[in-house]
Formats: structure tokens, C-alpha cells, sequence
């Protein structure tokens, strides 16, 4: 079943199946299904053409999928624009609420990267390397 260009799955209760579409939550959930008079414990499948039109008129209330998505992109362009400190920190792809970035922060920075601690005879192993391949060519 589609609801406003979402896919929900058929076999979850309606308050879970909702929390698919981009923009409702759980919190949101609730009160979607108070206003569309729909109960939560029905399956999605189960649901009649006329909870689905109830629904869906619910749901133009709200800002959800794409809208939402174009204005959370234009208030991080915003703060890139004006020069502040968390459109920097958005720039540079680090946590923007203060979290600290010197052990954790992984899934913002990648995969660690080395620098600096090379062992005496790695480098060794290098320099020969780059000499023999200067005197061959």
C-alpha cells in the first residue's frame, strides 16, 4: 500500500507502518490516527479506501518526504550562507551540537586515518624502495 508516495508495509500495526514515511514519528503517529479516527492496533493491510482518503487528508497537514527535506536543506544553507559556527561545522562534515570529536565522532569523520607514527624500519624499507626505483628508471 502507498500513502503520499511512501510504501508502508502490509503486515505492521498502522502506528508503526506511518513512522515509515519521512517527517512522522512516533509522537506524530498518535495524533495522525486521532484526527483519520483510525484504531491503532489494525494492521495496515487491513485498512478500508475510506481510513486511507482519511488518512492521507491528515497527512497534508503535516510537512513531510520532500518539503521536509528541502527546508532542512535550506536552513543548513543558510547558516553555510551567514558564515556561523554550525554552517561551518556542517561544511567541514563535523558534529554540529557539541559532541567531542577527539575519540569519538566515527560515523561523521570516516575511518581513521594514521598520521605521523611510522616505525624506524618501515621507513627504511620506504626510502630503499624509493631509491631503487629512482636508479631503475
Amino acid at each position: 500500500m502507498r500513502i503520499v508516495g511512501v510504501t508502508i508495509p502490509d503486515e505492521k500495526r498502522v502506528d508503526i507502518a506511518l513512522s515509515y514515511i519521512y517527517g512522522i514519528g512516533r509522537k506524530n503517529v498518535i495524533a495522525v490516527l486521532e484526527k483519520a479516527e483510525i484504531a491503532t492496533d489494525k494492521r495496515a493491510k487491513t485498512l478500508t479506501e475510506e481510513e486511507i482518503k482519511r488518512l492521507t487528508k491528515v497527512l497534508e497537514a503535516y510537512k513531510i518526504e520532500g518539503d521536509l527535506k528541502a527546508e532542512i536543506a535550506a536552513n543548513i544553507r543558510r547558516l553555510r550562507d551567514i558564515g556561523s559556527y554550525r554552517g561551518m561545522r556542517h561544511a567541514h562534515g563535523l558534529p554540529v551540537r557539541g559532541q567531542r570529536t577527539r575519540s569519538n565522532a566515527r560515523t561523521k569523520r570516516g575511518k581513521r586515518v594514521t598520521i605521523g607514527a611510522i616505525k624506524k624500519e618501515v621507513m627504511a624499507k620506504m626510502e630503499q624502495a624509493q631509491k631503487a626505483k629512482a636508479t631503475g628508471k
